[in-house]
């Protein structure tokens, strides 16, 4: 088989890569591991930056994302007792982001994909990248007991962070720089009335807490918990009891509980990739990145790394020019990091750490203090969290 762009990985960066590139004309064949079923029933956050938004509507995939989705002009930070809200429409000049999940992204990327007849083969094992540093590089993968082999021009790394992609470069280009945190969320999905109409981000004694939602009917509540952490003595009666302790008395008084439907720890880790490009290989996406989920980056960055390396790609087929794609990584890396660095903040500004000792919990209420009597504080946490915009 042959293509010009094999992408490796059919989640939400290798499935928008290839429709951009499908739409400008540049053959592509997405490999994926998992079958189709399996990818779209992962339950996966969804706070999607102005960029991102812009991104899929130009993509032909933003039209039941404009139905459903959410638009918020601003979240809520609890902090001694109270709400401070931060307003991103006043803070940014109009700016706001939409709750809308991973999962309903994937379904309306995979619809897209079969309007336009895209090759997505599923459930391949035994991916491996040869060449990757040769005009021509080729996949090998095997699938139902036989091997297969595709050639093709350039390979797109969207396999995430335990994928083949990032493995294949040398030991002696990649550095990585990795940050992991000492909690996890406990998180859970209920189909219950979210308790407000805008995330609520808590700092408490008791540790943080997040109200979210995937709908006006679907909620997802998260509290931080020690690594480790067993779900089996975490029933929902106990979640529900110390999730209101952490928010403030007037919240907890409404938030409405009910069965969970989905309960989950998600461990919390800074992970960069230097360099996102080898060659002919490119990453994207988890696969060379992962940011705590505090800043609602994770999904918004790898939009961002496809929008760079669609664009990069296009220039090279359309005009011949290999600037975009000599410069991909050095590009992407400046947004990353920027994104890293916001999630960080977040995730100390707002998460308990006994290990900081009471110095640590004074600069921390301190931290929470100024920025809400700063409307430059406020600013620049809005600005970070609709998103910075695409380098040109």
């Amino acid at each position: 088989m042959q293509t010009k762009v094999a992408i490796i990985g059919g989640g939400p960066a290798g499935l928008l890569l290839s429709q951009i590139l499908d739409l400008n004309g540049i053959e592509s064949l997405v490999l994926e591991r998992r079958s189709r079923a399996y990818v779209l029933s992962r339950i996966r956050a969804g706070v999607i930056e102005q960029g991102t938004m812009d991104l899929l509507r130009s993509s032909n995939v933003g039209e039941r994302m404009d139905r459903k989705g959410q638009i918020h002009e601003g979240i809520e930070i609890s902090f001694g007792g109270r709400l401070h809200r931060i307003d991103f429409w006043d803070l940014t000049g109009g700016k706001t982001v939409m709750v809308y999940g991973q999962t309903e992204i994937t379904h309306d990327l995979y619809s897209a994909r079969d309007k336009m007849n895209g090759q997505i083969i599923h459930e391949v094992e035994d991916v491996k990248l040869h060449e990757i540093d040769g005009d021509s590089p080729y996949v090998t993968y095997s699938r139902k007991g036989e091997t297969f082999r595709l050639d093709c021009e350039f390979i797109a790394g969207c396999d995430g962070f335990h994928g083949v992609s990032r493995e294949t470069i040398p030991a002696s280009v990649l550095r990585t720089y990795e940050k992991i945190y000492d909690f996890g969320w406990l998180g859970v999905l209920s189909e219950t009335k979210p308790v407000a109409s805008e995330l609520i981000y808590a700092n408490h004694d008791r540790g943080f807490a997040l109200c979210s939602m995937r709908s006006n009917v679907l909620s997802r509540y998260y509290i931080q918990t020690p690594l480790g952490t067993d779900l089996n003595k975490w029933p929902d009666d106990r979640f529900w009891d110390e999730l209101k302790r952490r928010l403030p008395e007037d919240t907890s008084k409404t938030l409405e509980t009910g069965p969970s439907i989905e309960k989950s720890i998600a461990p919390l880790r800074s992970f960069v990739a230097e360099p996102m490009s080898c060659g002919r290989l490119f990453l994207a996406g988890d696969a060379g990145h992962i940011v705590p989920p505090t800043g609602a980056k994770g999904l918004n960055l790898a939009a961002s790394d496809v929008h760079y390396l669609s664009t990069a790609l296009i220039s090279y087929y359309k005009d011949g020019s290999e600037e975009g794609l000599k410069n991909y990584s050095e590009k992407a890396l400046r947004r990353i990091w920027k994104a890293v660095r916001f999630s960080w903040w977040m995730t100390m500004m707002l998460h308990k750490f006994p290990e900081e000792g009471e110095f640590g919990s004074k600069i921390q209420h301190t931290e929470l203090n100024y920025l809400f009597s700063s409307r430059a504080a406020m600013s620049a946490l809005a600005e970070n969290y609709v998103g910075l915009p695409f380098e040109d």
